[in-house]
């Protein structure tokens, strides 16, 4: 099932059932704010991996490496967040949280990990910074598209969801 055939009865797929009492409390985190949040996500991992690779590595070849970090980072970084917050520091300050399929409060491992795979493309060599962009916008594009506001990565992760607070 996609998000755009989604049942709102359904309690197999994503939000819980409307008749829920956690319906009330479940709007979905619409684009913008998302947009946002993983901006602040990203310059808080990108600065930390800038700062790694320049101690671990010389001069002349930490640019080399920031992309590799960049996104093992970002993955590790998204994936210990959602997993034991329930929100990275980004979505956190945004008023944002990401539940599980069914409602769950937070992701699972392996939920999270398929959810943010996509970040890891920037480790490939040479057109992994295009694939990364292509992924960020085909992600924007179903997140718009969707009435429940889910991207093709929380399709992907058994019906994950971002969520106002």
């Amino acid at each position: 099932m996609t998000s755009a055939d989604f049942d709102p009865n359904s309690p197999q797929y994503g939000y819980p059932p409307a008749d829920s009492p956690h319906w009330s409390h479940t709007q979905p985190g619409g684009l913008g704010v998302r947009f946002f949040a993983r901006l602040i996500d990203g310059i808080l991992v990108n600065v930390v991996a800038f700062a790694l690779s320049m101690v671990l590595f010389d001069w002349d070849y930490w640019w080399m490496v920031t992309g590799l970090f960049s996104g093992v980072m970002m993955f590790g970084y998204f994936v210990l967040f959602e997993v034991t917050h329930g929100s990275s520091l980004g979505k956190r300050l945004l008023g944002l949280t990401v539940h599980g399929p069914r409602g769950a409060p937070k992701p699972d491992l392996k939920q999270s990990a398929i959810r943010n795979s996509f970040t890891l493309l920037a480790v490939v060599p040479y057109i992994g910074h295009l694939l990364a962009f292509v992924s960020y916008v085909v992600i924007a594009v179903t997140i718009s598209a969707s009435p429940t506001k889910q991207g093709k990565h929380d399709d992907l992760a058994g019906g994950t969801q971002v969520v106002k607070n």
